[in-house]
């Protein structure tokens, strides 16, 4: 399975859970293993009475527009990171977590490599705003505060 695919992933039920957990604070969310390519359990997940969480992943924008629609969004947003940095990110949490031979790690990490402006216009093209890490996360503390029932 390809993992950096849309076609892995299912955004109705990602929809649904995110209503979940804005209606009832909490849902079950799946548990993957990932060298196992495939779903293994759920779990419950929790927001702990936050007035806001974060849904975030390669393919939060796939949903942008329905979340909006629903009124589930305050914000989206596409992190732009140095290429260079993500790729050594990736690929040390890759190996770490031994989730494919190493070779194949580095093939697959060289592709995201090469493929990641294509993902930022695709993922800003379906209304997520892409800004740096430090950015992103200025706009989110900013929601938090100026909501009515944060504490």
């Amino acid at each position: 399975m390809d993992w950096d695919s849309p076609r892995s992933w299912d955004a109705g039920a990602a929809v649904e859970t995110i209503a979940r957990l804005a209606r009832d604070g909490k849902a079950e969310v799946p548990v993957y293993a990932i060298g196992a390519d495939r779903q293994v359990a759920t779990r419950t997940f929790e927001v702990a009475g936050s007035p806001l969480f974060v849904a975030e992943g390669i393919f939060a924008a796939e949903i942008v527009d329905e979340c909006r629609r629903r009124g589930l969004l305050a914000g989206a947003y596409a992190l732009r990171r140095p290429r260079g940095a993500t790729f050594l990110r990736r690929l040390a949490r890759d190996l770490a977590e031994q989730r494919k031979a190493p070779r194949v790690l580095l093939r697959r990490g060289l592709a995201l490599l090469r493929a990641e402006p294509a993902v930022l216009r695709r993922q800003a093209g379906l209304g997520a705003r892409p800004a740096p890490a430090g950015e992103v996360l200025r706009r989110v503390a900013d929601l938090l505060a100026g909501h009515p029932h944060h504490s």
